[in-house]
């Protein structure tokens, strides 16, 4: 399962530092004076741009709305904040201040005092929009609590969630089973942009019977099928994902082709099918563990069976990546990594893989894999 990403602390005060004694700072260090008549440029668009990275304070905003669907209550246009909080179950003048942030971002505009609407970053949290991110962003306490334990994370190297729950990621999850819905929700809301971007980048129709492993509640492979009518699918998940699996397979009308397998993936690998897909599960584990799954695929495989993994694989350099986001998401939850292109073929090869073919797309690569000869 995928990530629902992390928080950051936001500056003491809130605000813009004000200059020493109220005047323009001097330009010092190689700093740009602020211009007469208070532009912002130089060093104080540079301080605005620092506390917006590390404002924590706009993504917990935003998960709040998402979470109790307040774009989808201005669909019909503006509407006053006290209706709007009346309808979603919200405290009117905390709403007003929480929607008053995300104004500021480009997330909804208020276009009079106490009245909000949509913008078009706000229609993207919308429940009716194709490519809906509103499910991708939820309120889950218990992955903000494990990421207030980051400082011991950058001490030790170690997993933040299970030192501040007590047990690992995924063991808390089969035990709360409405947090798991909520995290459920979010892959199945990030999958819709990567099912587009991966759908065109493989020869699908050529799979076969697909075991997916770890798929969750199966709307990849539901997307899969409902593109390619030849292909079957048997998905593997632990009980309390698998069981909302049958909805999801119904709704997209492949339920008929698809066994639904309830189970440990590191135990229970059905032997000698067609095609065994990874997707973002190896970023959930250790290399030890990783290896390990690896080579339970590769003894379940026939000589002729492929393995597809579904990875974002971490670029060089200062570019913006989601993988990067990740990475250090898996690090605090799990413990896990995620890889590079050569880390992951050298993970593969160390299982008795050999890496076929790896193809790039805007959100995951694709390995293709076969057992080494």
């Amino acid at each position: 399962m995928a990530e629902p990403g992390g928080e950051r602390p936001v500056p003491a005060g809130g605000g813009r530092p004000a200059a020493a004694g109220g005047g323009r700072p001097a330009a010092a260090g190689g700093e740009r004076p602020v211009p007469p008549g208070g532009e912002r440029s130089g060093v104080v668009a540079d301080i605005e741009r620092v506390q917006e990275i590390a404002d924590y304070i706009a993504p917990l905003a935003l998960r709040i709305a998402c979470t109790y669907r307040v774009a989808d209550c201005l669909i019909g246009g503006p509407r006053p904040v006290a209706e709007i909080a009346a309808e979603v179950g919200l405290h009117a003048e905390t709403l007003r201040r929480l929607l008053r942030v995300l104004a500021m971002r480009g997330v909804f505009t208020e276009p009079a005092p106490g009245v909000f609407a949509l913008t078009p970053l706000a229609q993207l949290l919308r429940g009716d929009h194709p490519l809906s991110l509103r499910d991708a962003y939820p309120m889950v306490a218990a992955d903000l609590h494990a990421w207030a334990g980051l400082e011991e994370t950058a001490r030790t190297g170690t997993a933040a969630f299970p030192r501040e729950h007590g047990e690992s990621y995924y063991a808390y999850l089969a035990g709360q089973p409405a947090v798991s819905r909520r995290v459920d929700a979010s892959v199945e809301a990030q999958n819709r942009l990567v099912v587009r971007t991966l759908i065109r980048a493989y020869d699908w129709a050529s799979c076969g019977t697909i075991v997916d492993l770890g798929g969750g509640t199966g709307l990849f492979l539901a997307a899969l099928l409902a593109r390619f009518s030849r292909l079957r699918g048997i998905l593997v998940d632990l009980p309390h994902v698998a069981a909302a699996a049958p909805r999801v397979l119904a709704a997209r009308g492949v339920s008929d082709r698809v066994v639904v397998v309830a189970g440990d993936y590191f135990a229970t690998i059905p032997p000698g099918e067609d095609t065994y897909l990874l997707k973002t599960v190896l970023h959930d584990w250790t290399d030890e563990h990783a290896g390990r799954l690896l080579r339970a695929v590769a003894m379940a495989m026939r000589p002729d069976s492929r393995l597809l993994v579904l990875e974002a694989i971490l670029p060089d350099g200062d570019a913006y990546h989601v993988g990067k986001l990740l990475d250090l998401h898996s690090l605090v939850l799990t413990g896990a990594p995620d890889r590079s292109r050569e880390q992951l073929i050298e993970l593969l090869h160390q299982a008795g893989l050999e890496t076929v073919s790896v193809t790039q797309t805007a959100t995951l690569a694709v390995l293709a894999a076969r057992r080494a000869v």
